[in-house]
């Protein structure tokens, strides 16, 4: 009776052929499972399964973010597998750990070869290069942590893996053994649910022998529910209760064929068919295929998404390739201009780390493509690399011909700075500062000592000069802070109403702003401010402006009397002369212009050089005045 029942035995839900191959029979039912287990979405999602099933925490690798370790520096690809080694399950990171540390080493080979190169560009021999980085030591320490952690899980999960497939291959021996069990079909079929309940809760199996396992362990299971066609409601109330799980299962599927994150869908997808497969059992004949066909045709859809998904990304990878291939040609281009400068090279320098960058963050690139387009981009970089190099090497050399030339320069300006022989050394020093400045860069490491010792010495130099004519200039400041205090004295002056008696005590106020003396030259501007005052003074006199000259002038003629230096009455005399010669050749040229006018006297311009005739003829008349001031002092003598 047994041996009819198995002969006739098929799949417990139309999924796929469960029975191990020692076990298969063959039906129409079984050879359409065949079929089914050509489909690519179940056979991912079972291999998928399989692996998670040998770690229940292996599941994690799929919620880890996979993140865009192509545009990591190397520091933060250290810190990033750190974080993944410290924070994470190591059987969920392999994935993550493989990506970072290719482009770890990617980037470090391209760091360590720049390195290289400025090795031998500065004189070393290549067999003696040796450099230590510290971000690789970092990386190799976390590598070999990841490794020891990695070999021990294994280890360790080897004998876990060994002693729960006993387990499971014991429950199905006692599984085959219920048909065989002489008692009650009540206590039969809950010693039949304690043995689901055990398969349950027994941990992981080798995934090798997961999809085999479970296709026996499920295929007795179906003799067992055949076995209890003896009990149809025991039977019957099961298939029931499997069957409601199950439509709850495409109703979750369904809903995640609509799903806009693809990924997410068949991961979680992954999980449903595990439920399906393992905690929920068989359904009657009747619903098996339409309950199964259901769950296929949402799995089918998502697969469809998922893969829908890749083919853009291939999509996006494409056009990351041409973009990366663009930046190569820039960085190209930009080797092709050849500078020959300091500052453009630095200019050239800043646009190719940019470009860098910009690789970096272009993300990725097909598969096939990948090692191509990263060997392009780091000859062009290198390229680049020994250009600038090269460049340096020979601007090293005129550099310490700089050097030299501005040591020459530090020791001629210790050798002057205590030299007290003013006017020659004073033109010597400044001639070497602006020579200084004409030279060019030097080696950075002498740059700032050099300067620091210059300095020192030229304004040694300039300090001592400076006291020097502060000292000479003594007086000249004297005179100065006097006048300072007389102009805030005169501001205070009141006319008394007699004229003469106020021009007497202008004249005064002349005389002793004239006998404070010579102030210095950066200080000039306060003579403005007394002849502006007195200019008020006058006008408050009602003095006319030869009036008011004249009167300033006298104390000038008054000076020249006391002198003692004939030429300088005969320079005012010349000087008086040549002014009075520019203001008649000012008024023949204005008076000149007026021909070439056409237009009456209402037209502003006319009118504009009338204006300035008579303000030359006014101030020829002063000058003329003090001629003949100047005139009556040499006939009195």
């Amino acid at each position: 009776m047994l041996d009819e029942k198995n002969d006739n035995l098929q799949n417990a839900d139309g999924e796929e052929n469960l029975i191990p191959q020692e076990e298969q029979t063959s039906t129409p039912e079984k050879d359409e499972k065949t079929e089914s287990e050509k489909d690519d979405a179940q056979n991912e999602i079972d291999e998928s399964n399989a692996e998670d099933a040998e770690d229940e925490d292996n599941h994690q690798r799929h919620t880890i973010p996979m993140k865009d370790y192509h545009a990591m520096s190397m520091e933060a690809l250290a810190d990033e597998f750190e974080k993944l080694l410290h924070h994470h399950k190591v059987q969920a990171i392999k994935t993550h750990v493989d990506e970072i540390k290719s482009e770890f080493d990617h980037k470090f080979s391209e760091f360590i070869d720049e390195k290289k190169e400025d090795f031998v560009n500065e004189g070393g021999n290549e067999i003696d290069f040796d450099y230590h980085s510290p971000i690789k030591s970092t990386f190799n320490g976390l590598y070999s942590e990841y490794r020891e952690k990695r070999n021990q899980y294994y280890k360790n999960l080897e004998q876990t893996l060994k002693g729960n497939l006993a387990k499971r291959l014991e429950i199905i021996e006692e599984l085959k053994g219920l048909i065989n069990v002489e008692e009650n079909i009540n206590d039969t079929y809950k010693h039949f649910k304690e043995l689901q309940e055990s398969w349950r809760n027994t941990g992981p199996i080798p995934r090798v022998n997961y999809n085999d396992v479970w296709r026996t362990y499920h295929h007795h299971v179906e003799i067992f529910y055949d076995f209890l066609d003896l009990n149809r409601d025991l039977r019957d109330l099961d298939f029931k209760h499997n069957l409601e799980e199950k439509r709850k299962i495409v109703v979750k599927a369904e809903e995640l064929a609509k799903e806009r994150d693809a990924i997410k869908a068949f991961r979680e997808l992954q999980i449903l068919h595990k439920i399906w497969k393992e905690d929920i059992g068989p359904v009657d004949r009747e619903h098996r295929e339409e309950i199964w066909n259901a769950f296929s045709q949402a799995t089918k859809v998502i697969h469809e998404n998922r893969q829908e998904y890749f083919k853009n990304i291939d999509k996006v990878h494409e056009e990351n390739l041409i973009r990366k291939q663009m930046i190569i040609a820039k960085i190209r281009e930009i080797i092709d201009e050849k500078p020959t400068s300091h500052n453009i090279w630095q200019k050239q320098i800043k646009e190719i780390e940019a470009l860098r960058e910009m690789f970096f963050s272009a993300g990725k690139v097909p598969q096939k493509n990948n090692e191509e387009t990263w060997a392009d981009f780091k000859d062009a970089v290198r390229t680049f690399n020994r250009n600038k190099n090269a460049f340096y090497k020979n601007l090293k050399k005129d550099q310490h011909t700089n050097l030299e030339k501005k040591l020459e320069l530090v020791a001629l300006a210790e050798s002057l700075k205590d030299n007290d022989d003013w006017d020659k050394t004073t033109p010597i020093m400044k001639r070497i500062q602006n020579d200084w400045k004409k030279i060019g860069h030097v080696p950075r490491k002498h740059s700032d000592k050099i300067w620091a010792d210059f300095k020192k010495a030229c304004n040694h130099y300039f300090d001592r000069l400076h006291a020097q004519r502060n000292a000479a200039h003594k007086e000249e400041f004297d005179a100065f802070e006097s006048k300072k205090d007389f102009l805030d004295r005169l501001k205070d002056y009141e006319l008394s109403g007699d004229q003469q008696k106020d021009i007497d005590d202008i004249k005064g106020f002349i005389d002793e702003w004239k006998s404070y003396g010579r102030v210095p030259y950066n200080k000039r501007n306060i003579e403005a401010k007394f002849n502006k005052i007195l200019d008020a003074l006058f006008k408050k006199l009602h003095l006319d402006k030869q009036q008011a000259e004249l009167i300033k002038y006298g104390n000038k003629l008054e000076q020249l009397a006391n002198t003692e230096n004939d030429r300088a009455i005969n320079n005012e005399r010349i000087f008086i002369r040549r002014k009075i010669d520019e203001v008649k050749a000012e008024i023949r040229q204005l008076e000149n212009n007026l021909q070439f006018i056409n237009a009456d006297d209402t037209n502003p311009i006319v009118q504009e050089v009338h204006k300035n005739i008579s303000k030359h003829k006014e101030a020829l008349q002063i000058w003329k005045a003090k001629l003949k001031e100047l005139r009556k002092m040499n006939e009195e003598e």
